[in-house]
């Protein structure tokens, strides 16, 4: 369902600091024209914290109304279950196509908390979820025996996998139930993720470059692994540099230079240091990117 490429839209900002509307259509226009598959607003790189309820409903109503061809899954994530119940509802009633709820964060719940999290999200909505596992930033990891039960669930259709435990997602990959996507969270696995049996990426680099990324995926879906592997290197430095800093704040300094937006994150993020932009330059350029 939402296998191949997707990227993780930022939400591009004007200068006094709210959203790009005519930014975001752009930026979902030059994604489909380079051939993604899936276009995720609201989710971590889309600076979701720090998105109001209205402006975060808003941006999925944008990119919903704009997407042509791509599926749109939304970020519709919280640490509140009721929330995240709220905030789903009303993705449905936009029209995505599905959304993407990460594990709550902060809180850090035991797993049969995290499976009932997700069972009470199901029982409120009618389209697919992705559930997104990012011990990083949440806190706390998604088991395998976690997530196994939670496939078993109608409606839950995979998981976005930014654990970095390329054992443990080798194993769902092993355990997953027939139809069950799992799809890299972290750029730089995507490659050897696909090879083990994984059906794609949620990337970040994708949103300036999301050509190479989609070239990328296609070829090592495809078992092209030679090509997959040169568009692989040449990439790598640009999905090492773009976590110099917090994501996003390096992504959204290159989209701001590709002209989607101002090219700063909402506080407390901060817009990229001196010492990032001297390690992010170099790549950019080698890379033919504004």
């Amino acid at each position: 369902m939402f296998a191949g490429t997707g990227t993780a839209l930022i939400t591009p900002f004007k200068k006094d600091g709210e959203v790009d509307e005519e930014a975001l259509r752009r930026l979902v226009d030059f994604q489909e024209s380079n051939g993604v598959d899936v276009l995720l607003p609201c989710g971590s790189t889309g600076e979701s914290a720090m998105l109001a309820h209205d402006e975060h409903l808003r941006v999925l109503e944008i990119v919903r109304d704009q997407a042509k061809r791509a599926k749109v899954l939304a970020g519709a994530g919280s640490n509140c279950t009721r929330e995240a119940v709220i905030l789903s509802k009303s993705a449905q009633d936009i029209g995505v196509d599905g959304i993407l709820s990460i594990s709550p964060y902060y809180v850090k719940p035991t797993q049969d908390g995290i499976y009932r999290h997700y069972s009470t999200i199901m029982d409120a909505i009618d389209i697919p979820m992705i559930i997104y596992n990012i011990p990083g930033r949440t806190g706390s990891n998604i088991t395998p025996d976690t997530l196994m039960r939670l496939a078993e669930i109608n409606g839950i259709a995979g998981v976005k996998e930014a654990s970095g435990n390329v054992a443990q997602i080798q194993e769902i990959i092993m355990r997953r139930p027939k139809g069950f996507e799992v799809l890299s969270g972290d750029d730089a696995l995507t490659l050897a993720l696909v090879g083990l049996g994984a059906d794609g990426v949620i990337s970040v680099a994708s949103n300036c470059c999301p050509g190479m990324v989609s070239e990328l995926v296609r070829n090592a879906r495809c078992g092209n692994m030679d090509a997959a592997r040169a568009i692989q290197a040449k990439l790598l430095p640009l999905f090492t540099a773009l976590f110099v800093e917090s994501n996003p704040i390096p992504i959204k300094y290159v989209m701001g230079g590709m002209g989607f937006g101002n090219g700063e994150p909402r506080l407390p993020l901060t817009p990229l240091s001196e010492n990032g932009k001297r390690r992010l330059d170099p790549v950019l350029e080698g890379l033919g990117i504004a």
